[in-house]
């Protein structure tokens, strides 16, 4: 498989179509060539003009673990161009810095759901590049992810920054695909190309995607540290919205949950018995553990790890966006008075609780809580928004 940078740095002609230009790269730790080296210094190596450089959320250097932790402007301290912070004093673009460059390419290795703010810049990047005359260039990277989509789209007036537009939590695009959906659904005029992946196949296992044995895996932000993450991720990122662990502060995070005051295999039998179609695909598995940082810290916590690898793992069966939403209920069917949902201010979003932020409506939160509510009163919701969108964004498909 060959990654977009790679056939950037490798095609006369597509450096030929640089050069001459001020080029700026949208870029964070996990943009890498084949061979490791960072697409900055690799692309300055194949004589390419890099004016300016942007980091996303996390920051360029990948360094800030959480919600609303800013990165400041600097100096690239090896090659000396300026490094503007997409996620500081503001996450858009300011109209100086595009003044900076001619072309922007955007190298970001993507996780393929919703709330990842990789795709929000993408869409602030392509607005404001249209807005001044500059041209985008996506280096395409696979959606680790896969093709399959869930979760229901996002509710109109719900728009943040981790709800770039009305898609499911899990979208199945990749960051280029994206691309063309957000520059039609949003009538955006700009000029806009793909940098294409070359054996690129989404639906081949067992990476579905990743290439698995290929490519290293480098994290993309810091609590994203494996494939099984990327997998996990659609659901596991909902706990960002409740008072259990995501695992932050541990060695797997966002691949389990869990907290000390519930009983995990308690959790798991309920989860088994309410919707066991739910739970297809990986393996729920009871632990303890103690987060060194963030929610429960120095607190033994009960918790389940969602295994979604090797032999335990159906990539067509897996859906882990009801396998989060199935862990709530359980939660709440055993234990009904437990304050499962955070109120503080989540990615700018302030006066609404986190957990509708991050599922772009309060549907999830709504279903969760109603006593009488049951798994196919949620397949209503979601299976149609599932299927509405497989079919939106058949025209944006590029593999």
């Amino acid at each position: 498989m060959k990654f977009g940078i790679d056939r950037v740095l490798s095609e006369p002609e597509l450096l030929a179509a640089l050069k001459g230009r001020r080029v700026a790269l949208v870029a964070h730790p996990a943009s890498v060539t084949a061979d490791l080296t960072h697409s900055i210094d690799a692309l300055i190596g194949a004589g390419v003009n890099i004016t300016a450089a942007f980091g996303p959320q996390h920051g360029m250097k990948g360094d800030l673990q959480d919600n609303m932790m800013e990165s400041p402007d600097y100096t690239d301290p090896v090659h000396g161009f300026p490094v503007f912070s997409l996620y500081g004093e503001v996450r858009r673009p300011r109209g100086q810095w595009m003044n900076t460059f001619d072309i922007v390419l955007i190298d970001l290795q993507d996780l393929g759901c919703r709330i990842y703010t990789f795709i929000t810049t993408l869409l602030y990047m392509l607005e404001a590049a249209g807005k001044h005359g500059k041209e985008v260039w996506v280096l395409d990277r696979p959606n680790p992810a896969g093709r399959p989509a869930e979760g229901t789209t996002l509710v109109p007036g719900w728009e943040s920054f981790v709800g770039a537009g009305p898609m499911p939590m899990r979208h199945g695009l990749t960051l280029g695909e994206l691309g063309h959906w957000f520059i039609d659904h949003f009538k955006l005029k700009v000029a806009y190309r793909v940098i294409e992946m070359h054996g690129y196949d989404p639906e081949a296992g067992p990476g579905y995607g990743w290439p698995l044995g290929e490519r290293a895996w480098i994290n993309p932000s810091p609590n994203a540290p494996n494939l099984s993450m990327a997998r996990a991720y659609p659901g596991t990122v909902m706990v960002e919205g409740a008072t259990i662990s995501e695992g932050r502060g541990t060695t797997r995070p966002l691949e389990l949950f869990g907290a000390p005051d519930i009983d995990t295999r308690a959790v798991i039998a309920e989860m088994k018995a309410f919707a066991p179609e739910w739970v297809k695909g990986c393996v729920l598995r009871d632990i303890w553990f103690e987060p060194t940082f963030h929610k429960h810290v120095g607190q033994l916590c009960s918790g389940v790890q969602i295994h979604v690898e090797g032999p335990h793992y159906d990539h067509a069966a897996f859906r882990p966006w009801r396998v989060l939403a199935l862990g709530f209920k359980a939660i709440r069917r055993l234990y009904p008075d437990y304050d499962l949902w955070r109120d503080f201010p989540y990615e700018y979003a302030f006066g609404k609780l986190p957990i509708d932020v991050i599922n772009g409506g309060p549907a999830l939160r709504e279903w969760v809580d109603d006593a009488n509510s049951t798994a196919a009163d949620l397949d209503a919701v979601a299976g149609p928004d599932e299927a509405a969108w497989i079919e939106a964004r058949k025209p944006y498909l590029i593999y």
